[in-house]
């Protein structure tokens, strides 16, 4: 059973456009990886606060990229 704040994370990302593929590269690990952690297959230790800081990761890059054009 998924946990609660994976379904708030694959729901900020789809309001973002982040992909999985995305998460994944920023984190270092697999699609079907993050797809397992989100899915409640696997369940890492420390896997909440990888995913959410990748995630903030990823938005703070594209901030800066509009920014800096």
């Amino acid at each position: 059973m998924p946990e609660k704040w994976t379904g708030r994370l694959i729901g900020q990302m789809h309001n973002e456009g982040v992909t999985y593929d995305e998460l994944a590269a920023e984190v270092g690990v697999t699609k079907a990886y993050i797809s397992m952690i989100l899915n409640g297959h696997k369940k890492p230790a420390n896997a909440r606060k990888r995913l959410e800081d990748a995630f903030i990761s990823i938005i703070a890059k594209r901030d800066n990229t509009v920014h800096s054009c």
